[in-house]
C-alpha cells in the first residue's frame, strides 16, 4: 500500500535528519554536512515522487485538482525554502541558525507528514486500488 511505502520513506528521512543533528551537536562538522546532504536529497526525492507521479495520478483518477494535493505542493514549497536556509546555515557554520530553522522545519514537516499519512495516502490507496503496487514500483524506479 502507498501509505506504508510513503510512511516508511518519511521515517527514513526523519532518521537522516536526526543523525545530521546529532553529528553537528557532537561537533563532527563533516559528518553533519554529509548526513544533512543525504537528508536534503532524500526529502526532495520524496517530494518529487509525490509531485511527479503520485499526486498527478490521484488527480487524474479523481478529477480533484485543487484539494489536498494542492495544499501539499504548497507546503512542499515552504519546506524546500527552509531546507535551502538550513543548507546555507550549515555551509556558513551558523549552527544556531541551522538548529533554529531545523526546529521550525521539523514541526512543519511532522504536521505535513501526519496530514499525508492520516488523510491523503489512504485516499490515494482507495483511489488506486489494485494499481497501488504498480505505483509503488514506479516510485521505486525514480532515480534520486
Amino acid at each position: 500500500m502507498i501509505l506504508e511505502f510513503m510512511r516508511d520513506d518519511h521515517r527514513a528521512c526523519d532518521h537522516l535528519y536526526t543523525e545530521a543533528e546529532n553529528a553537528l551537536s557532537a561537533n563532527d562538522i563533516e559528518k553533519a554536512k554529509e548526513l544533512f546532504t543525504l537528508f536534503y536529497d532524500a526529502t526532495n526525492h520524496h517530494f518529487d515522487m509525490e509531485e511527479r507521479e503520485l499526486f498527478i495520478t490521484f488527480e487524474k483518477r479523481t478529477g480533484m485538482m485543487g484539494g489536498p494535493t494542492q495544499m501539499m505542493r504548497y507546503e512542499h514549497q515552504q519546506l524546500r525554502s527552509l531546507l535551502e536556509s538550513m543548507k546555507s546555515a550549515l555551509a556558513e557554520s551558523r549552527d544556531d541558525d541551522f538548529f533554529g530553522i531545523g526546529e521550525s522545519m521539523m514541526i512543519m514537516l511532522q504536521q505535513h507528514n501526519m496530514k499525508e499519512e492520516q488523510m491523503l495516502y489512504p485516499m490515494i490507496d482507495r483511489t488506486l486500488g489494485d494499481d497501488g503496487e504498480l505505483m509503488i514500483q514506479t516510485l521505486k524506479d525514480m532515480t534520486r
